[in-house]
C-alpha cells in the first residue's frame, strides 16, 4: 500500500539516507510504509480476544524497535516490512510473557486460521508458537523464515522472495513444508 505520491526512487533515496543514520528520513519512511505496517499489525492481532494491545500500539512499538536499530542497512521496502513484522512477532511474545508471569496460566492466544497457515481457527499461545518457529528453524532455517514472513508479516511469495533473495519457486516449496510442519506440530499440543 506504498504511498502513491511517492516514487521508487523517492523511497530508494530514504532508505540510504535511512541506512546512513538519517532519523529524520527514517521517520518519513515510516510514515509512508505507516498503512503497510498498521496492517501487519492488524493481521497478527485479528480474532485474538485475549489481547489487550491494539493494532495501533502494536505498531508505535514496532517504531521504537525499528528506530533504535542501529547501523542497520535497509535494502528495500520488503526490508523494512520484515523487520516490522519481525519486531511485532516480538513484541507480542513479551506481551505473552508478561502476561503469563501475571497469571500462571495466562497467555496471549495466536490464531491461525484457514487464512494464514491452513490449519484450523484454533487460539495458540504466542509463546508455544514462538518456540514451535525457534525448532523449525533448527531443521530448516528458510522454511522457519518464511512461515515468520508469510503469517506474521503478511509478505505475499513476491515480497518474501525478495526479501529473501530466493525464487519464487523455493519459497512456494519452503512455505508449504513450514507451513505442514508447523500445522503437524501444533495438533500434537
Amino acid at each position: 500500500m506504498l504511498d502513491q505520491e511517492t516514487t521508487d526512487a523517492e523511497l530508494t533515496a530514504l532508505l540510504l539516507r535511512c541506512s546512513g543514520g538519517d532519523r529524520a528520513a527514517f521517520d518519513e519512511l515510516y510514515a509512508i510504509l505507516y498503512r503497510d505496517i498498521h496492517a501487519i499489525a492488524v493481521r497478527q492481532l485479528r480474532s485474538e480476544r485475549h489481547l489487550t494491545i491494539r493494532p495501533t500500539a502494536l505498531v508505535h512499538e514496532a517504531y521504537l524497535r525499528l528506530a533504535n536499530l542501529h547501523e542497520i542497512r535497509w535494502e528495500g521496502r520488503s526490508h523494512l516490512l520484515a523487520m516490522a513484522a519481525r519486531v511485532t512477532r516480538q513484541a507480542l511474545v513479551d506481551e505473552a510473557r508478561r502476561r503469563r508471569s501475571a497469571k500462571r496460566d495466562g497467555g496471549v492466544a495466536v490464531t491461525l486460521s484457514d487464512e494464514n497457515i491452513g490449519g484450523t481457527s484454533v487460539g495458540h499461545d504466542a509463546l508455544d508458537v514462538d518456540d514451535l518457529l525457534t525448532e523449525l528453524e533448527g531443521y530448516d532455517s528458510v522454511a522457519a523464515q518464511i512461515v515468520s514472513l508469510r503469517v506474521f508479516g503478511g509478505l505475499s511469495i513476491v515480497e518474501t522472495a525478495e526479501h529473501l533473495e530466493i525464487s519464487q519457486a523455493t519459497v512456494n516449496r519452503r512455505w508449504a513444508s513450514g507451513k505442514a510442519w508447523l500445522v503437524r506440530e501444533l495438533a500434537r499440543e
